[in-house]
């Protein structure tokens, strides 16, 4: 899933399965592209983001 958006406190890692890394920090915009990624939450400070695109299938299985 495509995501874009702005990193409203904390900081997380993107990791793409094509080796790319990213970190996404407070105040930053984001774009993650449709391609296969992980991700996570770096610190104790609670990750919050605000989605412009993406948000109505984040973490939602697909169904077959």
């Amino acid at each position: 899933v495509e995501h874009v958006g702005l990193v409203l406190s904390g900081a997380a890692t993107a990791a793409f399965d094509d080796g790319r890394v990213v970190e996404l920090h407070a105040g930053e915009l984001f774009h993650i592209p449709p391609i296969p990624h992980d991700s996570w939450v770096i610190g104790d400070e609670p990750y919050v983001s605000l989605h412009f695109l993406g948000a109505e299938h984040y973490a939602k299985s697909e169904r077959r």
